[in-house]
């Protein structure tokens, strides 16, 4: 097919990046630290490590796993919020040739289990504040190696002790918990300062992560991703990004967890291969402590969800802070609606542009070029470098330009399969070898992505098709809304209609302002029927609104 997106490619942008640049994650890594070892890495809580630091620590956490009789392949669970020590064990486990399995803080045991026990992870690194989840599972999964960490590990004495009682003995935020024979995180890297890391031979077709999805629609799959996966989306997004970032000079602001997939690439892999410096926020949703602590750097990329730009606007203080170092804000993992990207702009004085991506894609398919006088445009961008999207009817025949249909992606980002799981891998993939993303979008003549749609979210009344995100992005446009999810419900006449959930701004909103406000925006059929105020919306630790939890709650009405 013609790739009618590279005629609106920004000058130096490549229509193909050469993935053997690099032969692994390590290598880049290993590069990265030689290249900038004396620039800032990674700072948290008033702690900065440098990359000759990070390089050091890294190899240490590696070379004691190793010691452990750990070997390449392996994999190594992860569990840790936005901290310093994450990081380090990350590239820890990717220079022994460990396969990282990231595990999300706030698991439920069920969940942690389930992950834990499906990927055969050996071994794990936790934040003590969870260990009770692990103790609560551990007997029935194949973990041996347990090493267990408190915030202020990183922070240096006298800090470090300060800061552990605190949050242990005044906060009491760490329940208690028993895991015999587990390691300290200092413990680790002290033994580990006198071994020697054995670096096996790595090479694109090794597993790098297992990456699970977010399982709120079934059983949650560890989506393979290899280190040519990862260093193809690397080269992708940097070459992307690189018509506008400085080697070394960027502070790029961490909030969304490192083991979502989104932080993982975007910020943690790509910002490395820099030289970047990456500022990590632990409690993002402490958003009065974000707000005071972005007010300490003069930060030059930003990326997030829509939520937590959305939130940010709406909390006192961020709209008296320093935006003049500014350059990149970039919004994914859910639709950036045009409101909060309107007013994004108004207060920084900078566009809030769109990507798009997938775990399965490493994450990056799309993004929009970062060109100056760029604006907020409604589209997640056009196909990055070797990259191509097509849109499919649900026989896999590709469509024509301007036709609605799911969005299916080609490239070397696209993961190698999912964990065990053939039958569901097959289920996700075309003949032709692209992945089925289960989204519903169009590309218009110039290459432009636009994404109508999650293909099971789509409200179908009286047999037209009603996309939750356009009715979102009208209803968010009401001054008097903080928040919305639009959902089908049950409808005896219609089959289904439009259920609206907001949580207001304004405690004097009406329903009728809503119905009325959507009357003047939308078509008859697409208005909501239902219109219910919420106090707030149910949401991933990551920020995305559970649309499931949504639909499925009761009305109240």
């Amino acid at each position: 097919m013609e790739k009618v997106w590279l005629k609106s490619y920004p000058p130096g942008v490549p229509a193909e990046i050469d993935v053997r640049e690099y032969a692994s994650i390590r290598d880049i890594f290993e590069k990265s630290c030689a290249k900038f070892a004396s620039l800032p890495a990674y700072s948290c809580m008033g702690r900065t490590i440098t990359y000759a630091e990070l390089e050091r620590q890294s190899r240490d956490f590696g070379a004691w796993l190793q010691a452990r009789g750990l070997e390449k392949g392996d994999r190594i669970a992860i569990m840790m919020p936005n901290v310093l020590q994450y990081p380090v064990a990350l590239f820890g486990a990717l220079r022994a040739g460990f396969t990282v399995v990231n595990c999300n803080p706030l698991y439920t045991p069920r969940e942690l289990e389930h992950q834990l026990v499906d990927s055969g992870a050996k071994a794990i690194v936790i934040l003590e504040n969870f260990a009770k989840t692990l103790e609560a599972v551990l007997p029935k999964t194949p973990v041996k190696t347990i090493v267990t960490t408190q915030l202020g590990d990183m922070h240096g004495f006298p800090k470090s002790l300060i800061m552990n009682f605190v949050v242990k003995r005044v906060k009491k935020m760490v329940p208690e918990w028993n895991l015999p024979g587990t390691v300290t995180f200092p413990a680790v890297l002290s033994a580990g300062a006198g071994l020697k890391l054995a670096e096996p031979p790595l090479n694109h077709g090794d597993i790098a992560f297992l990456q699970y999805t977010g399982g709120t629609t079934g059983v949650s799959k560890g989506a393979m991703l290899t280190h040519g996966n990862i260093v193809a989306n690397l080269l992708q997004t940097s070459a992307w990004w690189g018509v506008g970032l400085r080697e070394g000079r960027e502070i790029i602001i961490t909030a969304l967890p490192l083991y979502h997939i989104f932080a993982l690439t975007g910020n943690c892999l790509t910002f490395m291969k820099i030289g970047a410096h990456n500022v990590l926020i632990t409690n993002p949703r402490d958003f009065a402590g974000f707000v005071k602590e972005l007010g300490t750097w003069r930060f030059t990329c930003f990326t997030g969800v829509n939520s937590l730009f959305n939130a940010l606007l709406n909390t006192p203080g961020f709209d008296k802070l320093d935006f003049s170092g500014l350059h990149m804000s970039l919004g994914g993992g859910m639709a950036v609606q045009r409101a909060v990207a309107e007013r994004w702009k108004q207060v920084t004085g900078k566009p809030l542009l769109e990507a798009y991506g997938l775990t399965e894609t490493s994450p990056g398919a799309c993004i929009n070029p970062m060109v100056d006088g760029a604006e907020y445009n409604g589209y997640c961008g056009l196909p990055i470098s070797s990259t191509t999207v097509t849109i499919r009817d649900d026989d896999g025949k590709i469509l024509a330009l301007g036709e609605t249909g799911e969005i299916c992606i080609a490239g070397p980002q696209v993961m190698k399969g999912y964990w065990n799981r053939p039958e569901e891998t097959a289920k996700v993939m075309t003949s032709d070898g692209s992945f089925r993303t289960g989204d519903i979008g169009i590309m218009n003549s110039e290459g432009f992505v636009k994404i109508v749609d999650r293909k099971k979210d789509m409200i179908l009344v009286s047999g037209f098709n009603v996309y939750p995100n356009e009715v979102e992005d009208v209803v968010a446009m009401m001054p008097g809304v903080l928040e919305v999810c639009a959902v089908a419900t049950p409808d005896d006449k219609s089959g289904e209609v439009v259920r609206a959930v907001i949580v207001r701004k304004d405690p004097a909103l009406t329903r009728d302002q809503v119905i009325e406000h959507c009357k003047q925006n939308l078509t008859g059929y697409k208005v909501p029927k239902v219109v219910e105020f919420w106090k707030e919306l149910p949401k991933t630790n990551v920020g995305k609104v559970l649309r499931r939890e949504v639909k499925n709650a009761p009305l109240r009405v």
